[in-house]
């Protein structure tokens, strides 16, 4: 058994491809991983990218852009490790031995199901990765944060965690899916992630069922990654919004609640 799998989606993103690859390697040499890659019908030249450069990379090539929960469940299916690694192609590692970081505190807490990295943007600047489980009206309000009264309301605040102190390690609702460090014996409990939902809240439900089945989700800034971010549900009429809104839809009908969910 390997000790980790490293499970990557990609769709049209070679430029953020070979950055995020390299500084795997780079940061973490001598530990023992795989590396599993879902290519979601690239055609920007990705899928030989990965074959010339990574040839003992488990590649999946899709037919389609299956979308990310789909996509990340062809990977658990394929990984064969005792820890799973979920990471966006948008990252580049900024911390020296950062498996063997993460892989450490997993095997010292028993009960953590998922770990959190501290994400920060190109310029420095702390993205908020861990939040509290969210309302309607949250997801609601931030439709519409470009707003000052909104995005500056208590209760956005409250649900990005504005306030929390983001250098040190603390149990949270949710860590989002751009960096879940997952056990694997978590995945065998509760299941993979919910593929109704095509692009979020998938990693919000995994981590709400993670915490129903008794496992924490923690936030651990000692591992630092950048995450060059960029938001396409912001706009009200295009393919993706839709489906985001359809899985919001399908997450709330799902836990059945409005304000925060029953643990």
């Amino acid at each position: 058994m390997e000790n980790l799998s490293v499970i990557m989606i990609t769709w049209n993103a070679k430029h953020f491809l070979e950055k995020s690859l390299a500084s795997l390697y780079q940061k973490n040499k001598g530990f023992n991983f795989e590396l599993i890659v879902i290519d979601n019908h690239s055609t920007d030249g990705s899928i030989e990218f990965i074959e010339a450069n990574y040839p003992d990379a488990v590649l999946i090539r899709n037919k389609q852009n299956m979308g990310v929960a789909p996509a990340r469940n062809q990977g658990f299916k394929a990984a064969k490790g005792k820890y799973f690694l979920i990471i966006d192609v948008d990252t580049e590692m900024v911390t020296d031995d950062a498996f063997e970081k993460l892989y450490n505190y997993m095997e010292q807490n028993p009960n953590v199901g998922i770990l959190g990295a501290k994400l920060i943007f190109q310029n420095g600047e702390l993205q908020l990765s861990c939040r509290t489980f969210p309302s309607v009206w949250v997801k609601l309000f931030n439709r519409i944060d470009k707003l000052f009264l909104f995005r500056n309301s208590k209760m956005l605040k409250n649900h990005y965690m504005a306030d929390f102190d983001h250098d040190r390690i603390q149990s949270v609702d949710y860590v989002i899916g751009a960096f879940q460090f997952i056990r694997k014996s978590l995945i065998d409990e509760i299941g993979n992630y919910d593929e109704s939902i095509f692009y979020g809240p998938e990693d919000i439900d995994f981590c709400l069922r993670a915490r129903r089945r008794g496992y924490l989700t923690v936030y651990f800034p000692q591992v630092v990654l950048y995450h060059f971010y960029q938001r396409i549900t912001k706009k009200i009429f295009n393919k993706i919004t839709y489906m985001h809104f359809k899985g919001l839809f399908h997450y709330f009908f799902k836990h059945k609640y409005i304000f925060y969910p029953k643990i």
